[in-house]
């Protein structure tokens, strides 16, 4: 199988401080994995550099194993298929869940364009399969200003899968959600993964354990471990400076 994502020696300095420091890593293709670590471990900053918000002082970061991502810029990312969720919901309040999903179907990416005109599908039979995937289908009719927080969450991610990525991002969904959400939450993206790769930036164990899927936790700017959730825990340097505190 080969890599969707690889990234390798990647470096970035902010004013003195080296935000990611010889940062290394492979996301294969349809895979879910989870990105844990403290504050400033430098989360953040990959995201912003795999999506071309930040270009790297140094590295690589290759898209199946051909594209140079750091001469791209977030445009030319998101048309390659790179989708991200920030923390914070951006759906369009005024408008009910399934004109969110309809206006993200409508906005053609470029080079791929929207799922329905590459398969076929019409475009009230797509809303019907992302309303359904995304547990939102009773509440379609609803302005998205009514969800709870956690059907906000999801109303995003079925936005971005509009758009059929090949690669998302997805940044901390799990917080501030109800136990119940965040384990529907879990399951979403774990239904999500292998048609496409899914990272997902988290600091809630409890979700983490729910995604079941290999865990890569980063300390100052780098890789302090990786694997099974179990592996990586048992770890004292990864609970020295995380889970320990």
């Amino acid at each position: 199988m080969s890599s969707q994502l690889f990234l390798s020696g990647v470096s970035k300095s902010f004013d003195g401080f080296k935000a990611i420091n010889n940062l290394s890593m492979v996301i294969e293709k349809g895979e879910l994995r989870a990105v844990i670590g403290p504050n400033g471990a430098g989360k953040t900053t990959m995201m912003d550099i795999i999506t071309g918000k930040t270009r790297p002082d140094e590295g690589e970061v290759y898209w199946n194993d051909a594209i140079d991502l750091t001469r791209l810029d977030e445009a030319a990312t998101a048309r390659l298929g790179v989708g991200r969720k920030f923390q914070k919901p951006t759906v369009i309040e005024t408008l009910s869940v399934a004109d969110n999903l309809n206006l993200a179907l409508k906005a053609d990416r470029g080079v791929f364009s929207t799922l329905t005109a590459r398969t076929g599908r019409t475009q009230k039979t797509e809303i019907n399969r992302l309303l359904a995937l995304i547990c939102l289908s009773d509440q379609r009719s609803r302005p998205a200003a009514d969800l709870s927080h956690g059907q906000k969450q999801w109303l995003e991610i079925g936005m971005l899968l509009a758009q059929d990525p090949a690669l998302l991002l997805v940044d901390e969904p799990a917080a501030g959600m109800t136990d119940a959400e965040t384990m529907r939450t879990a399951e979403l993206l774990r239904n999500i993964a292998g048609e496409r790769s899914v990272v997902v930036v988290e600091h809630d164990m409890q979700f983490v354990a729910a995604l079941g899927c290999k865990v890569t936790v980063l300390h100052q700017g780098h890789v302090l471990a990786e694997g099974s959730l179990d592996h990586v825990s048992a770890n004292p340097e990864v609970v020295e400076v995380y889970l320990g505190r």
